[in-house]
């Protein structure tokens, strides 16, 4: 069994910064590529951002500049740096993980925290 738990979520201003949480717990052999999603009402789930093991990151080109993504992976934790925060960034965001929970398994893909609101106000 995998948990990711997200925190951080909350009202801000427009221009304002959050900064989302997500850590995984539990059967966790290794965990390769961590990442944050979001998704509106009334629109599908899209990607924001991933991070690889090594570092590697890509994001959302709506979100190039403003978010910064990170990764503890002593702490199985991936971070989201949001600032410059617009209205159009309002949204659940969820944390995925891809994760390797012993030697011998496949990559496990489906791994999803239970989401956080963002919401940006004007």
């Amino acid at each position: 069994q995998v948990q990711l738990v997200e925190s951080g979520g909350g009202l801000v201003q427009v221009g304002g910064s959050l900064r989302l949480s997500c850590a995984a717990s539990g059967s966790i052999f290794s965990i390769k590529t961590m990442g944050w999603y979001r998704q509106a009402p009334g629109k599908q789930r899209e990607l924001v951002a991933t991070i690889t093991n090594e570092g590697s990151t890509n994001y959302a080109d709506s979100v190039k500049g403003r978010f910064t993504i990170s990764r503890d992976n002593a702490k199985n934790t991936v971070y989201l740096q949001m600032n410059s925060l617009k209205p159009e960034d309002t949204a659940v965001y969820y944390c995925n993980a891809a994760i390797q929970r012993y030697y011998w398994s496949t990559i496990d893909y489906s791994n999803w925290g239970q989401g956080t609101q963002v919401t940006v106000s004007s």
